[in-house]
């Protein structure tokens, strides 16, 4: 009985605040370790509702709530949407004044702040424990809470201070967050943070509402147009390797008539900034990012977001991609890869410490296997997480939707490899292997008397790039190996029993783009289910109104009212305040700030 009361109270400030009838999956269980004061350990994917499992029970709660961020334009996006919904919220960090660092402690210890974002390196001064030792603290929470562990794609060496807290506040939850941790990390993270018999809560790695797909990088330019032009004036992040890269291609977008701007950790702060803004409040169609410095975005209707190179990991690739969609509505994610992109890795990797080194270089192989998997997109990147999908997602991926097409002889086609492979007694890469089959009258191939092979030409019908592509799916179905200096591919248990006709392969064949998806129609918005009933051009006049309020008040759009929001108002056309507070996503707070203007708009629509 205790319990459904508290699930009641949680229902009513979710609707009250957030305008959320129900509760998403884990949330509940989530809420319920904060209430009871058990430690946990969270993992929920981008987009899964992971902040409101500890802002909720703040509000059910006696006490503060401290949250542990680690980065300053994150804090500042949660406290102004938390703000815009009527809850009291701040942050401290190094962006504020000492005046204003100075108010927020006097309202903290005035006990007016419901959430105080904080950053680990500021929570941990003696200063501010003592603070906090002073005043009813109800828990705190580690958000991001991989940057902890060192097997975590993010390591931050301050986040291995957090585990004091469990010492310094005993009685008190500690609650740790993120988006993506294998099975190793969040031991980790547990171990590290000290959590005492934590509640372990782990969500479905799923994200249904993305589209996946892979694709070797050709034309990069042509190939990243292709994405926007399916979603124009639709938001997208499209992340590349190098500040050289990111420069390149944004302004090559530009010139093409997108509107672009860059983002990388070289741009001096302002510029860095400004760019981000323009992103945020739909000024810009895309923002152009490097993939190894983390953009911090807290945008839920991104609708894309395109790789334009190799990300240096799984979770890497998880927590960027999904960084599309976390509205819960559809998106896609385009991955565009070359082989070198995983050499540039491994340079940039090579200065790492030997342990390190080798986990870094383990994820990016797990990466390299998952551009050139058979299976399910969706499952391979749950199985990554220790998870399984039960049926194929059909058309959430390229590899379901058939994009690609199968090698009917591709036994023996693997045969004929791994042969060439063997003759060269097992002593060279994929690039030379590649030359040998094709028949290459390069040097260092006649040099070696390659050429005298019985398997010399075997494949001289096939581009490099499609035998090389062999190599890699080969790697990742595990016929291969390569050894971790030199990348010589050498035979695996598995690849012998292939030589002997005991296992069957596959092979895909691809071309720069497949046939199917040249014949694949681009989606009309409205043959979406989201978009069904939706009246498309009064969404339009909605969003123009959004962005109106966004710039008055100085919010990012999403924080007045999500995409969902306003689609369910084009579709709904609410015309009292009572029918207004229905809508999903509308809370008391925002009815009575924008609910008016937004009938308004609905009401002009109509007549």
């Amino acid at each position: 009985m205790v319990r459904a009361g508290m699930d009641d109270a949680l229902l009513e400030k979710l609707h009250e605040f957030w305008g959320y009838s129900e509760f998403r999956p884990l949330q509940q269980d989530a809420m319920q370790s904060v209430l009871n004061g058990r430690d946990s350990l969270v993992v929920l994917p981008t987009g899964g509702g992971k902040s409101l499992c500890y802002q909720a029970p703040a509000l059910c709660m006696d006490g503060m709530a401290v949250v542990v961020s680690p980065l300053i334009s994150l804090m500042k996006d949660q406290v102004d949407a938390l703000r815009v919904c009527g809850i009291s919220a701040a942050y401290l960090n190094s962006s504020l004044e000492q005046e204003e660092s100075r108010q927020v402690l006097r309202e903290v210890r005035a006990g007016k702040i419901k959430l105080l974002y904080v950053a680990p390196e500021r929570l941990m001064l003696e200063g501010m424990l003592c603070m906090l030792a002073e005043i009813k603290l109800a828990f705190i929470v580690i958000d991001e809470a991989h940057c902890v562990s060192m097997w975590g794609h993010d390591f931050r060496p301050h986040y291995r201070e957090l585990k004091e807290l469990k010492n310094i506040f005993p009685q008190c939850g500690i609650h740790a967050y993120t988006a993506t941790a294998t099975e190793e990390v969040r031991s980790d993270i547990a171990v590290q943070l000290g959590l005492q018999d934590p509640e372990i809560l782990i969500g479905s790695f799923d994200r249904p509402n993305l589209t996946y797909s892979v694709a070797r990088r050709a034309d990069r330019f042509s190939q990243v147009c292709e994405v926007l032009d399916r979603h124009p004036e639709e938001p997208g992040v499209i992340y590349c390797i190098s500040r050289a890269d990111v420069e390149s291609l944004s302004e090559s977008l530009n010139d093409a008539g997108y509107e672009t701007r860059p983002y990388h950790a070289g741009l001096p702060d302002e510029k860095r900034a400004a760019n981000q803004e323009a992103f945020i409040q739909d000024r810009i169609d895309a923002i152009v990012a490097t993939i190894a410095f983390g953009m911090g975005i807290d945008k839920p209707n991104v609708r894309y977001v395109i790789h334009a190179g190799l990300p240096k990991s799984l979770e890497n690739y998880q927590q960027e991609s999904g960084r599309a969609g976390r509205d819960g509505l559809e998106a896609e994610c385009v991955l565009l890869y070359s082989e070198q992109d995983a050499m540039i890795w491994k340079r940039i990797l090579d200065d790492q410490p030997d342990e390190a080194k080798k986990t870094a270089f383990q994820s990016l192989q797990a990466m390299q296997n998952y551009c050139h998997a058979f299976d399910c997109r969706h499952r391979h990147l749950m199985q990554h997480f220790g998870q399984d999908l039960d049926q194929d997602c059909e058309t959430g991926c390229d590899l379901c939707r058939g994009d690609f097409q199968q090698v009917d002889d591709a036994l023996e086609t693997c045969q004929k490899i791994l042969s060439s492979i063997f003759r060269q007694d097992q002593n060279f890469g994929s690039s030379y292997t590649a030359a040998v089959l094709k028949g290459s009258k390069d040097k260092k191939v006649l040099a070696n008397r390659h050429d005298q092979l019985s398997t010399y030409g075997l494949l001289k019908h096939e581009s490099l790039s499609t035998i090389r592509h062999w190599l890699n799916q080969l790697v990742s179905q595990k016929f291969l190996t390569k050894t971790a200096e030199y990348q010589q591919l050498r035979i695996t248990d598995s690849g012998w029993r292939l030589l002997r006709g005991e296992v069957t392969p596959q092979l895909m064949r691809t071309t720069e783009q497949s046939k199917s998806e040249k014949a694949r129609p681009v989606k009309k918005q409205s043959q979406d289910a989201n978009w069904e009933g939706v009246d498309q051009s009064l969404f339009e006049q909605l969003r123009d109104l959004r962005k109106q309020i966004a710039g008055d008040k100085g919010l990012q759009p999403y924080m007045v009212f999500g995409d969902a929001t306003l689609r369910e108002l084009a579709r709904d056309k609410p015309k009292t305040q009572a029918e207004f507070l229905e809508i999903w996503g509308v809370g008391q707070k925002k009815c009575d700030d924008f609910g008016q203007q937004f009938l308004e708009c609905i009401a002009e629509h109509m007549t």
